[in-house]
């Protein structure tokens, strides 16, 4: 029989276990093994068997057991220890609050926002490494005491669940997530009411949601969710399931995740008292709406400024941070026009906000785009004043592909500058990795990441290697459990699985490689020859062994069917105690994946891997990288602390290029890899390969981190978008003067030109130290020289006169003439033989602007 109703009774604990409660309200349990060793002992075997999931531990744990923990003295005094560095960790001062009280200024708080969160394997809202970013970006915000607020969406199936068919075809399910059964609690209004937020839709009645809140340290993230008594049931499917539905359902969920996600922080900081965003952080374009429901604040909302569009339009820009996260325009969300204007209309989402100032904000108005739809992305940019990538390559490759956006400037100088990600380390590095540093002295709570990481000199090779040994033998043991699970899945008998009793071995070179099925990923590169591969993993003295994971998006058949190779070959009797593909990947799978591998495999084509964070976390313990030279690898590869598969970019013909890098790919293994792995001294350890583990783990170990994103964050974009913000919204008159002299340049800019350029002070034979003396004559017409920067640029030039390699240096004005002319000087020294060029130009010039490309337009001889 089927139930009607299913809900989660809580458990009432008795009071002297009620700090109990308390650590399993708060997600900082996830990345602290002291409060993971309370719940363990609990009940060790329901430790395990839920999951490791404390809301289900406390649930299913008898009332004689919490009797008999509450008379235990030792359980109390270690419950009463983790409490108490919980209760110190969320109320006393961390980097941030240092730094404020140091007298460097920041913004009071920051919302962000997200379409997913990868924050624990017991909240599964998450599909892959954007939301796994997000996660680890609240993490270490936490960590660092910065005041950020999550703003998410909570999906009732979340992604899905990966099984394979005995053919090796992915099979997804969908199970229902009870909200009362996670670690989240429902906001409340003050009389007990559940708090709600609504969204008026063109199709019926206002959509409704209610906000959940979960605590990840100090750091609250509110998710949304239609799922409730009032809407009809295709307004309660709007959050069913990430990434799932139609267009006009992916609309509908990133409508709730911006407008909606702003109105839930507003009803969040009245209710709590929490500071209201000073900055507002979208994580890609998905909720990118959230500047629209900040223009109807600004413009028609009531008890609001009342601004006009331009005024409300800059206020928000100055104030938004956004991160692109996509290295190809696939990518992107684009949704048709058509949609757009129907769900913001008069009657729509954000009313009163004119439609015909939104649909522009979108429009993809430049040379190769499609005036029929609306792109995100593009939106995101326009509403934005700060925007970013994820690696120093991929901000390169973002101006390439938004340089539409700024015809006029060259890539380099499009607004778009990158803060490469980084990894929450107490998530996601072993627990005997890090007692290995403290060994020696090193304090993991320490601001100095350096001299953590630098304690792995202080290591000897020997206990290096052995903790190796152990964190390898955990994953084969890990592996097996899922192997033997997928099987039985997959309709195998028990009595056909004696294989996987020795399958894997926790002494051989283990390669790992876990990712979404993307097909830029090349899941099955190491697939191209597979003589080649097997003759690796059945070597006699060097075998390796491969295990890898990662779903296909359900509608994506092509990704699918690289997994089926990868399992058909893990299947067959030869090699299947060499090859493993574990099934449902997902947080839990990770953490004992990225210590136990010894390599981590990242071959994607060239430059479509916007950053990727897993060899990052397979750095952080010990793992060397192989990977091709793309997203974070491209910067900090240096030669010893991995290896670099060969890229055959320049090779039109894919199939050629694929063949090309796996043999490359091959070579390495063979050659370099499994030889340095191997070759052991008289106490069987590696020590040229613990070399580049010890020169890895220092070069890479305070990079990688997302304390070091995150601060990076702090410092480049929020605290700077917090001040320019204060200076337009003090009383508006900042945005109000901004809006009007961009309007004036714009209208102006038409009879902005270079009429005349002159130069002196270098003869036929100019030599390196020469001074040029540098005349401009400009014509300005409404303009004033105030409103522009005249700029010199130079460089070394080729024989088409194309400029590269150049520097910009402002001209100052020296006279003025009639009609609006004027002329404007400068020197330059010649600092380098060899071509030189120059030229002349005109852009806007504002303090309060961000870069002289943000209005995207300029003046040329």
């Amino acid at each position: 029989m089927r139930a009607i109703r299913r809900f989660t009774v809580r458990p009432v604990l008795p009071a002297a276990l009620a700090a109990l409660g308390d650590l399993a309200g708060n997600l900082r349990w996830s990345w602290h093994p002291e409060s993971q060793d309370v719940f363990a002992a609990v009940d060790p075997d329901l430790w395990e068997s839920t999951g490791r999931d404390p809301v289900r531990l406390l649930g299913a744990v008898g009332r004689a057991r919490l009797d008999e923990l509450a008379r235990d003295t030792e359980f109390l005094a270690a419950l009463g220890a983790a409490h108490d560095d919980l209760t110190a960790y969320l109320t006393g001062d961390r980097w941030y609050q240092r730094r404020l009280a140091a007298g460097v200024d920041g913004p009071a708080a920051i919302g962000y926002f997200s379409p997913e969160f990868g924050i624990a394997a017991v909240l599964p809202q998450y599909s892959g490494g954007l939301g796994i970013l997000a996660g680890d970006h609240l993490k270490a915000a936490s960590d660092l005491g910065v005041p950020i607020i999550g703003v998410g969406l909570l999906y009732k199936h979340g992604y899905f669940k990966q099984s394979f068919s005995r053919e090796g075809w992915q099979q997804e399910t969908y199970p229902v997530l009870d909200p009362d059964g996670l670690p989240i609690s429902l906001l409340r209004e003050e009389n007990g009411d559940r708090a709600m937020i609504s969204i008026a839709l063109p199709d019926g009645p206002e959509l409704l949601a209610r906000i959940w809140v979960a605590s990840v340290g100090r750091v609250p993230l509110l998710m949304l969710d239609t799922d409730v008594e009032g809407n009809p049931d295709h307004y309660r499917e709007v959050t069913d399931r990430l990434y799932g539905g139609t267009s006009e359902h992916r609309l509908r969920q990133e409508l709730l995740l911006g407008v909606g996600g702003v109105r839930a922080l507003r009803v969040f900081s009245r209710i709590t008292g929490h500071q209201a965003p000073e900055v507002f952080h979208t994580n890609e374009g998905h909720a990118g709406f959230l500047g629209l429901e900040r223009i109807r604040e600004l413009t028609v909302a009531e008890g609001g400024p009342q601004l006009d569009f331009d005024t409300a339009l800059e206020v928000g820009r100055a104030s938004t941070v956004f991160t692109t996260h996509t290295p190809v325009p696939a990518g992107i969300d684009r949704f048709p026009r058509t949609l757009v204007e129907q769900y913001f209309s008069d009657a729509g989402a954000t009313p009163g906000v004119p439609i015909e100032r939104i649909l522009p904000l979108g429009s993809e108005d430049y040379e190769g785009g499609d005036a029929s739809v609306f792109n995100m992305a593009v939106m995101g940019f326009r509403l934005a004043q700060r925007a970013n990538g994820v690696s120093q390559l991929h901000g390169h490759v973002s101006r390439e592909m938004f340089n539409g956006l700024w015809p006029a400037f060259d890539e380099a100088e499009v607004p778009i500058g990158s803060i490469t990600n980084g990894v929450h380390a107490p998530t996601w590095v072993a627990r005997e990795v890090i007692e290995l540093a403290a060994s020696q002295g090193a304090d993991p709570e320490s601001d100095d990441a350096e001299g953590f990481w630098a304690a792995v000199d202080k290591v000897s090779g020997a206990d290096i290697w052995a903790t190796k040994r152990v964190l390898r033998e955990r994953l084969v043991v890990d592996a097996r459990k899922r192997l033997a699970r997928s099987c039985e899945k997959r309709g195998a008998a028990k009595a056909e699985l004696g294989w996987i009793e020795t399958a894997l071995d926790p002494d051989v070179l283990t390669i790992g490689f876990a990712r979404r099925a993307a097909s830029y990923k090349r899941l099955t590169l190491m697939l191209r020859d597979p003589a080649r591969l097997k003759r690796l993993l059945l070597d006699p003295d060097r075998p390796i062994q491969l295990i890898m994971a990662g779903k296909a998006h359900p509608a994506d058949d092509g990704g699918k069917k690289l997994i089926q190779a990868i399992v058909q070959l893990a299947d067959d009797p030869e090699v299947r105690h060499r090859i493993a593909y574990l099934p449902n990947y997902d947080i839990a799978m990770a953490q004992p994946l990225y210590p136990g591998c010894d390599v981590w495999l990242n071959n994607p084509l060239r430059p479509y891997e916007a950053c990727g964070t897993s060899g990052m976390k397979s750095a952080l313990n010990g793992g060397l990288n192989l990977s091709i030279l793309d997203g974070w690898w491209d910067e900090w590869y240096d030669g010893q602390n991995g290896w670099a598969i060969p890229s055959a970019d320049g090779v039109v013909d894919a199939d050629h290029r694929d063949d090309l890098e796996a043999s490359a790919l091959y070579d390495l293994i063979e050659n370099e890899v499994a030889p340095r792995f191997y070759d052991v001294d008289d106490e069987g350890v590696p020590t040229r390969w613990l070399e580049m583990t010890r020169h890895t783990l220092k070069s890479l170990g305070p990079k990688v981190l997302a304390t070091r994103m995150v601060s990076d964050y702090v410092r480049q974009l929020y605290t700077p978008a917090a001040t320019t913000a204060r200076r337009l919204n003090s009383d508006y008159a900042g945005a109000v003067e901004l809006a009007a002299w961009k309007k004036k340049v714009r209208t102006g800019w038409s009879g902005v030109r270079v009429e005349h350029v002159e130069s002196s002070g270098v003869g036929d034979a100019p030599e390196v130290g020469d001074t040029m003396s540098v005349r401009a004559f400009v014509a300005l017409g409404d303009l004033s020289p105030a409103d522009v920067d005249v700029q010199l640029v130079h460089g070394r030039s080729n024989g088409e006169d194309e400029l590269s390699d150049t520097t910009v240096s402002s001209l100052l004005p020296a006279e003025s003439y009639e009609a609006g002319r004027h002329r404007f000087d400068g020197d330059v020294v010649l600092d380098h033989s060899g071509s030189f060029g120059y030229t002349v130009r005109v852009v806007p010039r504002n303090d309060l602007l961000t870069s002289p490309a943000e209005l995207g337009i300029v003046a040329l001889p």
